[in-house]
């Protein structure tokens, strides 16, 4: 059990690599914006019959002032970060595209730093290093 976000993380790394393959083929001759509503529309289907199967939906009178900004917040970035993902590949290659988009990881953890007050092992800002050197690598080749 102590691992067990190990195992969702691998899930999560699966579908969004599902995702650049879905996505790169089906944004053939339309416009990325509009795909990414598409996208959205399916999302929530998928998530409300997901909470529905579980029952897990719950009231949002609990919600506190921060619950609400920073999930709006977090909402907000979702969506900007998902219209610049279909756009780049619209334009690029998913083999490209993608690894630039997982250059997230380094800079969720310039962040937690910053703003999170986390404080990675000296291990850890050695991976760091490597994944930004196999995104350039990855990215800029030609």
């Amino acid at each position: 059990m102590a691992y067990s976000w190990f195992y969702w993380a691998l899930a999560s790394a699966f579908f969004a690599a599902l995702t650049a393959i879905f996505a790169k083929a089906g944004l053939q001759g339309i416009d990325s914006d509009f795909a990414t509503f598409i996208r959205t529309l399916v999302i929530i289907a998928a998530l409300a019959a997901f909470l529905s199967y579980t029952g897990k939906w719950q009231g949002v009178a609990g919600f506190t002032g921060r619950n609400w900004l920073f999930l709006i917040l977090s909402g907000l970035a979702t969506g900007a970060s998902w219209l610049a993902y279909f756009k780049a590949l619209q334009l690029g290659n998913a083999s490209q595209v993608a690894p630039v988009d997982k250059f997230s990881l380094v800079l969720v953890a310039l962040m937690a730093v910053a703003f999170l007050d986390e404080r990675p092992s000296a291990q850890e800002w050695l991976g760091l290093g490597l994944v930004t050197a196999g995104v350039l690598t990855l990215a800029l080749k030609r």
